[in-house]
């Protein structure tokens, strides 16, 4: 075979102390296969979790910014409290005679005095529940203190039954046919 000789270049002089001569590469030391497991392992369970949580998000199991739900503001309690300055006024809007004159007799021995309590008959016969009305919200606790003295009544706020003059406080009663001798058997609705 024939010898060659190529004409000597740059890269045939290289210095004494370079120890190596040409593009020799190291080899990569063999990974262990424990430490190759436990990464595909490690790997795994974060592709695992990340789908999980992807399913949930999408979903809409999961809310990542929820709205904060208002807390409810606890409402009042309105301690019922017998007012006996204010002026009562008692109607029966049943078909049967005299209830008034016997709520008249309950309000009166409740403490009430003569001359501020007025009874009298309502404009219909046919009122279901007996109800106490109040004009003024802060007369609420007076209309429920009345409530408690006829032995219990719905009470109400309302402009229905506003007295003749603006200074006074009046609380009416309206007997309905629940306080009736045989009141009427409740209907039944579809």
């Amino acid at each position: 075979m024939p010898k060659t000789t190529f004409p000597r270049d740059r890269f045939d002089d290289l210095p004494a102390d370079a120890g190596r001569v040409g593009a020799h590469r190291a080899e990569n030391p063999r990974m262990r296969g424990g430490v190759v497991f436990l990464w595909a392992a490690l790997a795994t369970i974060v592709l695992i979790a990340a789908g999980i949580f992807g399913t949930l998000l999408v979903s809409g199991r999961i809310d990542l910014f929820p709205t904060p739900t208002p807390t409810p503001t606890p409402t009042p309690v309105v301690t019922p409290v017998v007012d006996t300055t204010t002026s009562v006024l008692i109607l029966n809007a049943t078909p049967e005679e005299g209830l008034a004159t016997q709520m008249e007799d309950v309000v009166l021995g409740a403490g009430w005095p003569i001359g501020t309590v007025l009874a009298g008959g309502a404009g219909s016969q046919d009122f279901p529940e007996t109800t106490v009305y109040y004009l003024a919200p802060e007369d609420e606790a007076a209309a429920l203190g009345l409530a408690g003295v006829i032995g219990g009544a719905k009470v109400e706020q309302s402009e229905a039954y506003q007295p003749a003059d603006p200074a006074t406080r009046q609380l009416t009663i309206v007997i309905g046919l629940d306080r009736t001798a045989n009141p009427p058997a409740p209907s039944a609705t579809p």
